[in-house]
């Protein structure tokens, strides 16, 4: 029995389940219709029934006993003995509660229930309780005790998870306020240098701090899909890169953008050099493809072999002859791209020509951590 109910208890994330199960357990082991588990209550100084067997409806979590010296349970539970009365009606050591004058108890066994193997600090009292005739002995106190030595683990540890899980839960709570303060101050940013473009007298300028504007932006995105996740710290590709696609469309004029992105968490350190990528690549499009105005730019992102493959590509012009992304001066935007395939740590190879456009083909050593 012993073994069964540490089985319950170390499988078993659910408290009340535990405890009825060891009342169950109790009141088989020792043949008897009644058992109860008694937490104590610091502010109240009593003893709450937290669980049991055989007692009338409405007594759990309703009825408690006193946990002063008095009364059985309170006499283990202040000094730690286990007490053993046998003939309730005439005990002279305790008063008999209600609740057993109730049910017709006429024995029981008390013994405390401590939490953890160092017993630093007591849960309250586990009990038996017969209306038949008969006795208790020592080995059937040693047999409770044993089960309350194991329920005291048990408990300890679902109280160890229960404080766990508050402290992540508060840390997840400040990591998204974070994030979502990050990406509120980033808007602001984003606000500024637009209306800083609005009043530059130079195109150049006033183009330099658009493109600027553009990936501040992509940034305050992925802070905003990180505290709106269910999963701190990731992002989920397809919902980002969806988003971002209609943001990048807003800047195409008569360009048709066509997205297709894998759905996947992706960690905000790949999410946020991927999006400032995917920018960079659509907006270096956007200027030089299509001349005329008119055309398409595919954007794809999928999970390969445990890589990802991001392609972004057109049916442009394409680059200009003799074109080296390696060149000693590339333009600022080409840095910008080398400087993001670097820190993704992937392999970027780009084809261009002018009957079929350009292609940036981008792999990306990015294991997704779970495909949603």
């Amino acid at each position: 029995m012993l073994g069964d109910f540490g089985r319950v208890a170390m499988l078993t994330r659910d408290f009340t389940i535990i405890l009825h199960r060891a009342t169950e357990l109790c009141a088989q082991g020792l043949g008897v219709r009644f058992a109860k588990v008694l937490e104590f209550l610091p502010d109240e100084k009593r003893l709450m029934v937290r669980a049991g067997v055989g007692w009338a409806p409405g007594t759990i979590d309703t009825v408690s006993l006193g946990a002063d010296t008095g009364s059985p349970a309170g006499y283990a539970y202040q000094t730690g003995k286990s007490v053993i009365s046998n003939h309730l009606e005439a005990e002279t050591r305790f008063r008999t509660p209600k609740l057993l004058i109730d049910h017709g108890i006429r024995r029981a066994i008390n013994v405390l229930i401590e939490r953890g193997a160092e017993g630093n600090q007591s849960f309250g009292v586990l009990e038996v309780d017969s209306a038949d005739p008969g006795e208790f002995d020592e080995a059937d106190a040693h047999f409770l005790a044993g089960f309350a030595s194991l329920l005291g683990i048990a408990i300890e540890r679902q109280q160890a998870d229960a404080n766990l899980q508050k402290s992540l839960d508060h840390q997840e709570l400040l990591t998204r306020e974070m994030s979502h303060r990050v990406k509120n101050s980033l808007t602001s940013v984003v606000g500024l240098l637009r209306v800083q473009a609005r009043s530059a007298e130079s195109e150049e300028v006033r183009n330099a701090l658009n493109d600027a504007s553009a990936r501040v932006e992509t940034i305050a995105q992925v802070h905003d899909h990180l505290w709106r996740g269910s999963q701190i710290g990731f992002v989920d590709l397809e919902d980002f890169m969806t988003e971002l696609c209609k943001k990048l469309k807003g800047a195409t004029g008569s360009l048709s953008l066509r997205c297709h992105v894998d759905s996947m968490l992706l960690s905000a350190d790949h999410a946020i050099p991927l999006g400032l990528l995917v920018n960079e690549i659509v907006t270096n499009a956007v200027k030089y493809a299509y001349p005329q105005g008119e055309g398409v730019i595919e954007i794809s992102a999928r999970e390969i072999g445990g890589q990802l493959r991001l392609e972004v590509s057109d049916q442009g012009v394409g680059l200009p002859d003799g074109f080296d992304i390696d060149q000693p001066r590339p333009s600022l935007g080409f840095k910008v791209i080398k400087g993001l395939v670097r820190q993704l740590q992937g392999h970027l190879a780009i084809t261009t020509s002018a009957a079929k456009g350009t292609r940036f083909l981008v792999d990306l050593p990015i294991l997704p951590k779970e495909v949603v």
